[in-house]
């Protein structure tokens, strides 16, 4: 890949290298683990080691008297609110206590803070803190939850159940159905585990003033949350994100610690500082996916599909807060793209005493792609059908865009046949197929297998398609930009500048990026929902222009000349046929603050800024295909070949494109093949360290052919769309409908996620122990032994 350096004009649409880099990787970047704070405090809290009991007394004594203690914390000493789920949608009985009160509800719920000179102290005190704990039966499992006799997290509630809607019943949806093929589908519960634990810094100053160092997504809502568990105006707070070591959804979630430590520093008149071990961020992390599904497809035996009904209901955890509502994404997205006549479409969240369920990478979005394309396959089997062909059979099609889909998606822009065929051209999906025959007429014991998944996704969803930006120029020839988004890893100091370097017509290296600072930056929504550049970056692309547009004014007053005759070049500004007098950038610059450049003669800073808002989601999609070779032995999957088609609008910069593609695959193999949130029977984690989470490294995955097509959308000026989370969405069903192939000559039809050796060889051996005549059902219901099951009452109601 060739990479460009900028020198004057237009540089959109070339892999320029990220700016950011040499910082990160030589570790010259400030975290805020390591941000020099003097006179800082360590915080460590006490956590329940019970999933579910009544809270009695806390014994502190002991621990206020070791040595470099400074205080120990219980809820009454802080006098902190109790926080809201998510106003309107978790019932206020579900509020969340910061600190635990009369209750605990999952392992990790803290009771109690130890505040010390030293992290060692700290630890060392917090050793010592006994709460009283008396156990209550604990419910981890969604379906148990959601049971007439399930233990109630939560008192003054009937059930467990949080939120729900649908679209409703629609009568005769599998009427003109050959087949209807029936599953019960489970994504497993996912730990985000970035790089960088969570971590905080909080420093009171005068007259009430706290300052706040975080490892966050959303500097700006964090300020806003804590300045309301505070009880303190938000211009009180001010909340800076250094480096940020990986975010992945969950660190744009205001962690009630956060809140605790604040108060201590208050309380304390001293700076209070709090990094997270591994293990509490397994625990108080919040989690991802963790939907349990039941969904039937009606077909004709030409593959036209005649109908979808499902029901999803999703994992909220012991506290529901954005996790709650994360099913409605999953519905929102489940027409995906194809051409469905009829969609009938219920969705639930249900407390449990696990760790809170929030946004991880897709949120929502990847769990709706699984259902649909796990089905799909399922249909494609029935009929004898190739799984690429039935999906090309139905795709939406380009001339049927815009398209408000039967789940109320406003779908902009979209060629899905075309991302399609050059997967399969990519991948030689013919020569493929040949192969798989050969092997399997030869008896290999090395199976080979074939996965699609075509997806569609939504970026900057549930109204975040607005967002703050800045452009200003200085004297000295340089350019400050700022937006209200927030990089951790994404590249937005290149692709901002890249962005404004292209409008403002000088190289890169002169344009500064200003972010992640609630005192610096006016307003913003931070970087979640694959938002950043078709917001944020749009924002700094139209202030850029509104501030070429005001140094034409001035040049036009200088040069005396009508505007319409102002020349904008690398050079600089001047009058139309006329070169030898060129106005630079500094000499506007100059103007605008001295007066010169005004009739007025009044000086000011030369600075455009704005709201950006596009009115709605931009749509990306794609299809990836996962080829596989799976150990018919031992159940061992090994990943062969990743082909994967991405379309997010116009390209910026194809190399930031290609890092994000890479990113999103890793992270949607690893849910496919090893990841998963363990509980036993009492609720005890049995995956709480990266010892029991099995995470891959570079070497457990193949190398991963990228590529892109490009759709351009009319929502933005630069007909961006977001990239960040499509590989994550698309890579999943691929590779877990590969490995289903691969074994699906042997009468498998299904095996839930995470496809480990042991679940694959178990299913292996569970299939050709099966009499033959068990695995289909004649007649125009289909039902794979072993997945399909009725959706139950709890779940209907």
């Amino acid at each position: 890949m060739t990479v460009t350096t900028h020198t004057g004009g237009s540089i959109l649409g070339h892999p320029v290298k990220r700016t950011e880099d040499r910082e990160l990787i030589t570790g010259a970047g400030i975290y805020t683990g390591n941000m020099p704070v003097e006179g800082a405090l360590h915080a460590f809290f006490v956590r329940s080691p019970i999933a579910h009991g009544t809270l009695g007394s806390i014994d502190t004594d002991e621990a206020k008297g070791m040595p470099g203690v400074v205080a120990v914390y219980t809820a009454e000493d802080l006098g902190l609110n109790d926080r809201p789920g998510l106003p309107g949608v978790v019932p206020e009985t579900m509020n969340r206590p910061l600190l635990a009160k009369g209750k605990v509800r999952h392992v990790g719920d803290i009771v109690a803070i130890v505040v010390a000179e030293t992290a060692s102290e700290a630890i060392d005190a917090a050793e010592t803190v006994f709460p009283d704990i008396e156990p209550l039966p604990a419910v981890t499992d969604i379906e148990a939850a959601m049971a007439d006799d399930a233990p109630l997290l939560f008192e003054g509630t009937e059930s467990n159940m949080v939120a729900g809607a649908g679209t409703g019943e629609v009568e005769g949806i599998f009427d003109d159905a050959d087949v209807v093929v029936k599953a019960k589908f489970h994504n497993q519960k996912l730990a985000g585990v970035p790089m960088e634990p969570n971590a905080v810094v909080v420093e009171p100053g005068e007259n009430g003033k706290l300052t706040f160092w975080a490892s966050t997504q959303t500097p700006h809502g964090l300020r806003d949350q804590m300045a309301g568990d505070l009880g303190v105006d938000g211009e009180d707070v001010r909340v800076i994100a250094p480096r940020v070591g990986g975010g992945f959804g969950p660190k744009a979630f205001a962690y009630s610690e956060y809140s605790i430590i604040a108060r201590a520093a208050q309380q304390l008149g001293r700076p209070v500082r709090w990094n997270e071990t591994r293990s509490e961020n397994m625990l108080s992390m919040v989690h991802g996916r963790a939907q349990v599904q039941w969904v039937e497809l009606g077909v004709k035996n030409d593959g036209s599909f005649v109908g979808l009904r499902a029901t999803a209901v999703g994992d909220a955890g012991a506290y529901p807060a954005i996790g709650a509502v994360l099913p409605s994404l999953t519905q929102l997205l489940a027409q995906g793209v194809y051409d469905l006549p009829a969609i009938d479409f219920t969705w639930k969240a249900v407390a449990t005493n696990t760790t809170t369920v929030g946004a991880y990478r897709g949120a929502g979005r990847p769990e709706a792609t699984q259902l649909l394309e796990r089905i799909i396959d399922m249909a494609a089997d029935e009929i004898g059908m190739d799984p690429l062909e039935i999906r090309r059979k139905n795709y939406l099609q380009p001339e049927q865009y815009p398209l408000t889909t039967l789940t109320g998606a406003n779908y902009d822009t979209a060629e899905h046949e075309k991302a399609a065929d050059a997967a399969k051209e990519a991948a030689g999906y013919d020569a493929l197929l040949a192969e798989q025959k050969r092997r399997r007429e030869s008896g290999d014991r090395v199976a080979l297998g074939i996965g699609v998944g075509s997806y569609v996704e939504v970026t900057a969803p549930l109204g975040l398609d607005g967002e703050y930006g800045s452009a200003q120029a200085h004297p000295d020839g340089t350019f400050t930009v700022m937006a209200g988004t927030s990089a951790h890893g994404q590249g937005h100091e290149t692709a901002f500048c890249q962005l404004a370097s292209s409008v403002l017509g000088v190289p890169m290296e002169k344009i500064k990026l200003v972010q992640s600072d609630t005192e610096l930056v006016r307003s913003g929504a931070g970087t979640l929902g694959s938002r950043s550049l078709q917001t944020g970056g749009t924002a700094i692309h139209n202030a850029s222009q509104e501030l070429v547009a005001e140094a034409r004014e001035i040049a036009a007053h200088l040069l005396e000349a009508a505007v319409e005759d102002i020349d904008h070049s690398d050079d600089g500004f001047g009058v139309r046929g006329i070169g030898d007098k060129v106005i630079t950038w500094s000499q506007i610059a100059q103007a605008a603050e001295d007066g010169s450049g005004y009739e007025d003669g009044k000086g000011h800073e030369m600075r455009q800024e704005l709201d950006f808002k596009a009115g709605d989601s931009t749509f990306p999609f794609g299809t990836h295909i996962a080829v596989v070779e799976v150990d018919l032995d031992t159940g061992m999957v090994r990943q062969r070949r990743h082909v994967a088609v991405d379309d997010c609008g116009i390209i910026l910069n194809p190399m930031l494109v290609a890092g994000q593609q890479h990113g999103g695959i890793a992270q949607g193999i690893s849910q496919a093949l090893f990841e998963r949130v363990t509980y036993d029977e009492d609720g005890n984690p049995t995956s709480g360290n990266l010892a029991s989470y099995t995470i891959p490294t570079a070497a457990d995955l193949c190398s991963f052919e990228v590529s892109n097509t490009e759709t351009t959308t009319p929502l933005n000026p630069i007909g961006a769309k977001g990239i960040g989370e499509s590989g994550t969405i698309g890579s999943t069903p691929a590779v877990h409908n590969a490995v289903i192939d691969a074994v699906s000559h042997l009468g498998v039809r299904h095996i839930d996620m995470p496809l480990t050796p042991e679940t694959v060889w178990r299913a292996i051996h569970g299939a050709s122990a099966s009499d033959p005549a068990n695995r289909r059902q004649a007649g125009p219901e289909y039902a794979g032994k072993a997945i399909t099951e009725d959706t139950p009452d709890s779940a209907k109601a």
